[in-house]
Order: structure tokens, then C-alpha cells, then sequence
């Protein structure tokens, strides 16, 4: 048992510091081809539709004026009464017949209705 231990002994550094042959890295333009993949799917998929949804909604906002139907984002259909760009607050005309109005944030409208309809289509 002995013999056998030492012949492994002595074989053990010949197995544990064998170089392998070397292998060539492939180019660095061909290393970095995956991430520079990803990063542009990452903008096509996640940034630039963020980006056209808050400039729609920019605009359909800047667009925003009286008697305009509106929904926001908590459910709330109305008219618009008046629109304070400066304090950033929009007034809407919820009931006639018992002059109800309501008083909500300009970032809160949702959605803008068609000119001649009464209910809102998504504008997304």
C-alpha cells in the first residue's frame, strides 16, 4: 500500500500542473458582438416605446382644453371646466345636473375622448 501511495504521490504534480495547449482568445470586436446585441434589443424593446408613450402623453396633454372629455387614471370620467397649466391642476365638470366638480392633477388625464363620442379611446 505504501508503493502505491508514493507512485501516486509522484505522479500527482505531473497531473496538476499540465499546462494546456493554448488556446487562441478570438478578436475583441467578436467578444464584445453579444453585448453590443443586447444593449441595442434592450433599447428597441424597452427604452424607445417608453420614450414614444411619454411623448404622446406630452402631447395629449399640451393639447388639453376646455370641454374636453376626459378620463383619468383612477377611473373618472368628466369635462373639462378649466385647465391650470401653471399650478398644474385641471378642473372637471363630473355631474351637470348637480354642478359636481372635481379638482385633479394635469398628470392624472388619462385619456382625451373623440370630439363627438361619449366614451374615451386608449391612446396607447
Amino acid at each position: 500500500m505504501p508503493i502505491v501511495l508514493a507512485m501516486f504521490l509522484n505522479l500527482l504534480p505531473a497531473v496538476c500542473f499540465a499546462q494546456a495547449p493554448e488556446q487562441q482568445t478570438p478578436p475583441l470586436a467578436v467578444q464584445l458582438l453579444p453585448m453590443v446585441g443586447i444593449a441595442v434589443a434592450a433599447y428597441l424593446i424597452l427604452f424607445r416605446p417608453e420614450r414614444e408613450r411619454q411623448r404622446k402623453q406630452q402631447a395629449l396633454l399640451s393639447n388639453l382644453k376646455k370641454n374636453d372629455r376626459v378620463v383619468t387614471s383612477g377611473g373618472l370620467c368628466g369635462t373639462v371646466a378649466s385647465v391650470d397649466r401653471d399650478a398644474g391642476r385641471v378642473s372637471l365638470k363630473v355631474d351637470e345636473s348637480a354642478a359636481v366638480k372635481i379638482t385633479v392633477t394635469l398628470a392624472s388625464i388619462a385619456q382625451v375622448a373623440p370630439a363627438g363620442g361619449d366614451t374615451a379611446e386608449p391612446t396607447s
